[in-house]
């Protein structure tokens, strides 16, 4: 009779239990998505309104470097309309080692805006099952963020500023532009100056802030990598500079333009190349 009374009040006390912690995780996504939302209502302020450019017309590529020229006109269609927006859906691994190799599987949303440049990233890293790490990596009118958090609740570091993270962030979107192509453009504000015949060097300014990326065209005329000499890299929770590169592959045609829908991206570490993202396009919807 007491052992049926005891287990009934351990069953009482582990339903309360697990109750508590299905409403602790339930808070914590609605919390993150008020993070969300709040950053997408910032990005879409800092956007240009009413902007009517004209369509692409190849002649703007005239006077560029031949392997920019030789790119735009296999991805982007005579009389292509602009991009204002793009939502993309993401999945892949994440390697969450510093040194070694910790992959665990990822899904996200991103939502980039081409003027004035700026994107957010939301990302969810599986860590076990029921339990992710969320993950907001975002450029918002000229500001950078990074913030990973434990269930949406619990920041396990948050950097933002104007300055190193928002470099970081700008040279994300940069190193993107394959997704969202006429950014490429001269019109868009990127200075495009030649090294030879399969790479040039792609300018941004936005604000304060002036980088640049080595851009490599494959023997197909598409873009394969970029490259910078520094970006910041947390080690032991301080920023060191190392080289970092993209890679791009699997271009395939989405509403009229050819775009990869694989990438990795890698830290070029003096033990060797560490790559930390593999993702894949799953969906992707454009804004003219």
């Amino acid at each position: 009779m007491v052992l049926g009374k005891t287990w009934g009040m351990v069953a009482v006390a582990l339903g309360l239990l697990l109750a508590l912690l299905v409403g602790l995780l339930a808070w914590g996504q609605w919390r993150w998505s008020a993070k969300t939302q709040a950053l997408l209502q910032a990005l879409n302020a800092a956007a240009e309104r009413e902007r009517r450019p004209a369509p692409f017309d190849l002649r703007e590529l005239d006077g560029l470097p031949e392997p920019v020229a030789r790119h735009l006109r296999l991805v982007l269609p005579q009389g292509s309309t602009l991009i204002r927006a793009v939502e993309v859906t993401h999945e892949g691994e994440f390697n969450l080692s510093e040194n070694g190799s910790r992959w665990r599987p990822f899904r996200s949303q991103q939502r980039v805006v081409l003027r004035r440049p700026g994107f957010v990233w939301d990302g969810r890293v599986s860590m076990a099952p029921g339990l992710a790490v969320h993950v907001h990596d975002a450029y918002v009118a000229g500001e950078g963020l990074l913030e990973p958090a434990i269930a949406g609740l619990f920041s396990l570091v948050q950097l933002r500023d104007r300055e190193a993270t928002a470099r970081g962030e700008l040279m994300r979107f940069l190193a993107e532009a394959t997704w969202y192509p006429t950014a490429l453009l001269p019109r868009e504000g990127l200075q495009w100056e030649p090294i030879d015949a399969q790479h040039a060097r792609a300018t941004l300014v936005d604000g304060e802030l002036h980088l640049s990326l080595r851009v490599h065209f494959g023997t197909d005329g598409l873009i394969d990598r970029v490259h910078a000499e520094q970006r910041d890299r947390l080690v032991g929770g301080r920023s060191v500079p190392t080289p970092w590169e993209g890679r791009f592959s699997d271009y395939q045609r989405r509403d009229g333009l050819l775009v990869p829908l694989q990438g990795e991206v890698a830290w070029l570490t003096p033990q060797g190349r560490l790559p930390y993202w593999r993702g894949r396009i799953v969906a992707l919807r454009y804004e003219r």
